[in-house]
């Protein structure tokens, strides 16, 4: 009960973020928002197989990259007039683009998963970071999209009964599709297909040899956490009407993992609080000084050695505590 009311309070507050913004003259502050919500679904989307499978995936922006791409190819195509491979239509309905970009980012994630989960350990954490950079120098090499300068998107998707050009409606369309991917989540982990990830994650020898066939639920779960991510992704080329091969770098894979240990592995929550976390931190001291990264390293290695539950978990001692 007490959980349900924290929830119900903290998703009062995000909706009202908006008129609080505007109210104090800090309308910057829906895009800062923004963003971290898009940043949140896919460091939710990887921590359903990191927190709870147990795949340390170093190539997830892969996914991010693959949506946000999708996005901008297929309205460059609109713009154009000309179908993609003379056959595919561009379209900017986002009724349209976000569903082929989550299965884009499927379809790719089951041609990675399918490789790279007969490996474990250092072998699959190099092999999907190996992906990650082929995708990475592919979309460097496509100069019809870009190639190293990106894909501008002049005009954000859309949306029947809505106007995403302005902030606040992009906001909450965002944090609808926040709060859909954490319910799904939430049902995914609490199901018998989750208890087999989390029995996979603790030893998947034992679980094999009762009779999991724990190949194929790894799959799966590699399948929906990329497509978590294809749609956080195409949410985020919106928001920055602009898609780079930077979105799909490594350095991205690594900022959505330390997302998610920063806010706490295998929590529901922790990945989005991480997400502010490690933004608003990103925020603040890039206002103090540009070479932020210097004091960011060290409340990060911080939080590992005295908070390995992350964020969350120091908040549920505190609370005991209390």
């Amino acid at each position: 009960m007490r959980n349900a009311l924290l929830l119900a309070v903290l998703l009062a507050a995000a909706i009202a973020l908006p008129w609080a913004a505007e109210a104090l003259g800090q309308p910057a502050t829906i895009g800062l928002a923004t963003r971290i919500l898009c940043l949140g679904i896919a460091a939710a989307s990887l921590n359903l197989i990191l927190g709870h499978g147990g795949m340390v995936s170093f190539g997830h922006a892969l996914y991010y990259g693959l949506g946000a791409y999708t996005v901008g190819i297929l309205w460059e195509h609109f713009r154009l007039g000309e179908p993609i491979f003379g056959v595919i239509p561009g379209s900017n309905e986002l009724l349209v683009t976000l569903p082929i970009a989550m299965l884009v980012a499927g379809v790719a994630a089951a041609v990675i998963g399918a490789l790279s989960l007969r490996t474990s350990g250092v072998q699959f954490i190099m092999i999907t970071l190996a992906f990650a950079q082929m995708g990475f120098f592919l979309f460097v090499g496509l100069k019809a999209y870009g190639g190293d300068d990106g894909l501008l998107v002049r005009r954000r998707n859309l949306v029947p009964g809505l106007d995403l050009r302005q902030p606040d409606q992009l906001y909450w369309l965002c944090l609808g599709f926040l709060v859909a991917w954490l319910f799904l989540q939430w049902r995914i982990v609490g199901s018998r297909f989750g208890r087999v990830l989390e029995g996979i994650r603790q030893n998947e020898r034992r679980m094999a040899a009762i009779g999991i066939a724990t190949y194929r639920y790894k799959l799966a779960g590699f399948v929906i956490a990329g497509m978590g991510c294809g749609l956080a992704g195409a949410l985020t080329a919106n928001e920055l009407r602009f898609v780079s091969p930077d979105l799909m770098a490594w350095q991205k894979s690594g900022e959505i993992m330390v997302m998610v240990i920063l806010g706490g592995v295998g929590t529901l929550l922790g990945p989005v609080v991480g997400a502010a976390a490690l933004v608003g931190m990103e925020y603040v001291l890039g206002g103090i000084t540009e070479n932020w990264q210097f004091f960011l390293g060290p409340i990060l290695l911080a939080v590992v050695l005295w908070a390995p539950g992350g964020i969350m978990g120091l908040l549920g001692r505190g609370a005991r505590r209390g």
